[in-house]
This record gives structure tokens, sequence and C-alpha cells, in this order.
């Protein structure tokens, strides 16, 4: 039999096409699959800065209901009794914060006589 020299013939230009056919899909596929393996990550990795952020909040919220609940303190016996100018700037004070909405009328009537009582 003799052997044909130069270009290949039908069948070896069908195999060359098939094998370069398979290679692209099959690079497609692995750049596809690699593009979506990107894609899941950045979406867990926003989640999570979400869920950071959404936990941060929450835990600033829950600190500030627990200081406005929180009972003022009441002066120690064993404190000093306040002067009339330290009774004078405590009630001012007082007064800002009843002006800020941080105390309530009650709130800085019980305030106030016992900084005038103490």
């Amino acid at each position: 039999m003799r052997r044909r020299m130069g270009r290949p013939g039908l069948m070896g230009t069908m195999a060359r096409t098939a094998v370069i056919a398979g290679t692209a899909t099959a690079v497609s596929g692995g750049m596809r699959q690699h593009s979506a393996q990107n894609a899941a990550q950045q979406q867990q990795a926003a989640e999570a800065q979400q869920q950071a952020m959404d936990d941060q909040a929450a835990n600033q919220a829950a600190a500030q209901v627990q200081a406005q609940q929180a009972p003022p303190s009441a002066p120690r016996p064993s404190e000093a009794p306040l002067s009339t100018d330290d009774k004078i700037a405590k009630i001012k004070e007082l007064g800002e914060l009843k002006t800020a909405g941080l105390l309530t009328e009650d709130e800085f009537a019980n305030e106030k006589a016992k900084v005038l009582a103490g």
C-alpha cells in the first residue's frame, strides 16, 4: 500500500477538527465553572459582610436600649455633698438630657429632686 505524503486526507482533517472542538469545549466548560465558583465566593463574602454589619447594628441598638433602661445611679453615701455650683451644673446637665429626649419629665423631676436633696 502506498503511503500518501503531504496534506492529510478527509479522515485526518475530521480527526483534527474533532480534537480541536473537544479541547475548546473542555476549556470553555472549565472557564465557566471557574467563573461560577468565583461568583459564589463573592456572594458568600458579601453575605458575610452584610451579616457582620447587621450584627454590629443590633449590638449597638441593644447597648442604646440598655443604656436608656439603666436606672440612674444614686449618689454614694461616701460622696461629699454637692456645692451649690455643682448642683446648678448637674440640674443644667439634666435639663439638656431632657431636651435631647433622653429623660422623660418624670425622670427629670426625680433626678432634680435627688440633686436638690443631696
